[in-house]
């Protein structure tokens, strides 16, 4: 993974000045913009776990000021996708913490199936976190909506299960959500890339685990369905189709700066590597 302007402890290295006194102490600096930005992930977090040790623990070869974003499941919802909903992994006190440090939330409620009355009951959630800084994932354009009409300080981010591959359905998002996370494999069409205008609004993985081979991604609609706790059984096309099973991998961020992207999503492995969460 690259990593901009890091030196071996996690600082950019350009923002220490020595005192000319010869003190062992340096001058303190202000936060400079970063370079780029990460939303990170939090799954398989407990929720009694620090919030700020973990993000050391598992992303400590990451400046600080460079992650704009943890995400993660608060409370139980209905809404919830991407993955199936075990237990909370991000407590009150985590976003609050968070939130002071300039780190936003980003609630995965990226079910493929939404009614108006799941919606109704998971606005105790939604009035919960409801601040500028936070954001919800989203797939579903009603809930979209929704929620852009009554809590309009989120950001909304539509999800990567969306499969947004043209530049038509990018475009046509864009006019729905603030900002869109692209298929993984779509990293590997520069040309493509490039020819996207609103780049600041495009989140690109920096790394990627079996759905970037994955020729149907079953499992999307099947946690949506399983995250209602009404049955189902999980879904997987690997016994199904043939493809490529790569493990994670990591992708250079370097040719996506050069053509304007700046903000990226980072996966953690699991444990058998093949994929990421």
């Amino acid at each position: 993974m690259f990593y901009p302007n890091m030196n071996p402890y996690g600082e950019h290295s350009h923002t220490r000045k020595p005192i000319p006194d010869g003190s062992i102490f340096s001058e303190a600096t202000g936060r400079e913009t970063p370079v780029v930005t990460y939303t990170v992930s939090a799954r398989g977090k407990s929720a009694d776990v620090p919030v700020f040790a973990f993000l050391r623990r598992q992303y400590g070869n990451i400046p600080l000021q460079e992650i704009e974003s943890l995400f993660g499941f608060v409370q139980r919802s209905t809404l919830y996708g991407g993955r199936m909903f075990n237990d909370r992994e991000l407590s009150d006190r985590d976003v609050g913490q968070l939130n002071n440090a300039g780190i936003g939330v980003r609630i995965p409620m990226s079910n493929h199936f939404v009614e108006k009355s799941e919606y109704e009951k998971s606005r105790p959630i939604l009035d919960r976190f409801h601040a500028t800084i936070n954001s919800i994932i989203i797939t579903n354009d009603d809930l979209a909506r929704w929620i852009r009409r009554d809590y309009p300080r989120y950001s909304l981010d539509g999800s990567v299960i969306k499969n947004l591959k043209t530049h038509e359905k990018i475009s046509a998002a864009l006019d729905v959500y603030d900002s869109v996370v692209l298929p993984m494999r779509l990293n590997e069409d520069l040309p493509f890339l490039e020819k996207i205008e609103q780049k600041d609004k495009i989140i690109l993985f920096a790394n990627a685990g079996c759905a970037l081979t994955c020729p149907s991604k079953l499992c999307y609609q099947s946690i949506s369905k399983l995250n209602k706790y009404e049955g189902g059984k999980f879904q997987c096309s690997q016994p199904l189709k043939e493809r490529d099973l790569l493990g994670m991998v990591d992708f250079p961020l370097e040719p996506y700066m050069d053509i304007g992207f700046r903000h990226f999503k980072l996966l953690r492995s699991r444990p058998n590597n093949m994929t990421g969460f």
